[in-house]
């Protein structure tokens, strides 16, 4: 494909195919596929589906022998399923080993179900792994309770 310059506004009935480089100034409406996006501008949403991972960026792992025992999920988003045990309001930690996350990113963890709630932390953030901490709010039923968690890209600098 040879290289276009455009002028003006640029529309089509059946889409652009094809590789764009350089830079666009303006508004992209549509569906973009593309490999990275750098913006100096916001990246927003106006519809319901709001900005996140699509399907295969998830995963979901289970852990195998106690509380504490590590898990591997080396996806940006999943579900982390606990090894069946009564809560504790005792705290306690396992290592999550993912190769997505490097020593910058930030973890978002929420619980996804559990008859217990729980108070979950992120304790530490290194590349290759972060450490989830937990804890019951008091409740001790034996329960294999499900936290999701999303790794957020970002940098220090």
């Amino acid at each position: 494909m040879a290289n276009t310059t455009f002028s003006g506004p640029v529309t089509s009935d059946n889409g652009f195919v094809g590789n764009l480089t350089g830079n666009v100034t303006g508004n992209i409406t549509g569906n973009v596929t593309a490999t990275t996006v750098t913006a100096t501008g916001a990246i927003t949403s106006t519809g319901t589906a709001g900005v996140g991972y699509s399907t295969g960026a998830g995963g979901a792992v289970t852990q195998a022998t106690s509380r504490t025992t590590g898990v591997t999920l080396n996806k940006t988003t999943g579900a982390i399923t606990l090894v069946s045990a009564a809560g504790s309001s005792t705290a306690a930690t396992f290592t999550v080993t993912n190769s997505t996350v490097a020593a910058t990113d930030v973890i978002i963890l929420n619980q996804k179900s559990g008859t217990d709630l729980y108070d979950l932390m992120v304790t530490a953030v290194a590349a290759g792994s972060f450490n989830l901490t937990f804890r019951t709010t008091g409740g001790t039923t034996t329960e294999t309770p499900v936290f999701n968690f999303a790794v957020i890209k970002a940098v220090a600098a």
